[in-house]
């Protein structure tokens, strides 16, 4: 998904594109090297940061600028898409092992939980819940599943229906499993950076039987604004064998129950 302003023309939008990825790999870069790497003015990459920064793909700071989390970089999708995904696609092949033919499950908005989405047109007949647009659009292309796309307001941030109507909806239905996924494990909490999120996350909690949270290891000792929910809440955490285990052994102790998807040096999944 083009993350950039559609009014941008095809060189601005190309150059911005590829400063994102610059900014990305390296997390912190100096004007200056922007300058000279994109063999342009100090007025053009001021430009270009000013309108990345309104968008939520960079943050500028002194001097410079740097995709580290904060409150707005970390929400946008392009960083989360970029985030972890060795790890998030082990997390969504385990947790595909748990949807069968038949099944009528909720997904998210979150990049992990789009991640199971390539594993679902094969298992059968599915019927799939989400307030996700990215993820009703790549659904809905598939004959085997029947789609209830939640509506809202949308938020293009993260691609996705937030807000009354989208609660409402999701409290009009029942669902089997949800998926999804948070910012932040902070102690044995599940966190989020957005208020309204949180409220549709929490009614998606509500409509479901069964609960399964699937967030990377390198989100455990983080920190969000807004609580979401107790680990216990879930019946599920799956998380990847990159976790810490001494905090693994924390959240047994707590009674949470985990799963681990197993990473391979070849990047190959290993469910459990």
């Amino acid at each position: 998904m083009n993350m950039l302003h559609p009014a941008e023309n095809g060189t601005v939008a190309t150059r911005r594109r590829a400063m994102v990825d610059y900014v990305m790999n390296r997390g912190n870069v100096e004007i200056d090297e922007l300058v000279t790497r994109f063999e342009t003015s100090r007025m053009t990459v001021h430009r270009d940061l000013q309108a990345l920064s309104a968008q939520g793909l960079l943050r500028r700071v002194h001097g410079g600028v740097t995709t580290l989390p904060n409150g707005i970089v970390e929400s946008s999708m392009l960083y989360r898409r970029r985030r972890a995904m060795r790890e998030k696609k082990a997390i969504a092949a385990l947790a595909a092992g748990m949807v069968v033919p038949g099944d009528v499950i909720a997904l998210d908005d979150s990049t992990t939980v789009c991640c199971m989405v390539d594993h679902l047109a094969a298992m059968g007949p599915l019927t799939v819940v989400t307030n996700s647009l990215g993820v009703a659009t790549t659904v809905g292309a598939m004959p085997s599943i029947s789609l209830i796309a939640l509506g809202g307001r949308y938020h293009p941030t993260f691609d996705a229906f937030f807000g009354l109507m989208c609660e409402q909806a999701i409290g009009a239905l029942r669902v089997g499993t949800l998926f999804m996924s948070v910012s932040a494990i902070h102690g044995v909490n599940a966190y989020h950076q957005e208020q309204d999120i949180v409220k549709a996350k929490h009614a998606l909690m509500r409509s479901a039987d069964r609960r399964v949270l699937m967030v990377d290891s390198t989100k455990f000792g983080s920190n969000a604004l807004n609580r979401l929910a107790d680990l216990c809440e879930f019946d599920v955490v799956i998380t990847d064998d990159g976790l810490d285990p001494a905090v693994a052994d924390r959240l047994l102790d707590h009674g949470v129950t985990l799963r681990m998807a197993r990473l391979s040096a070849s990047d190959e999944v290993k469910p459990e």
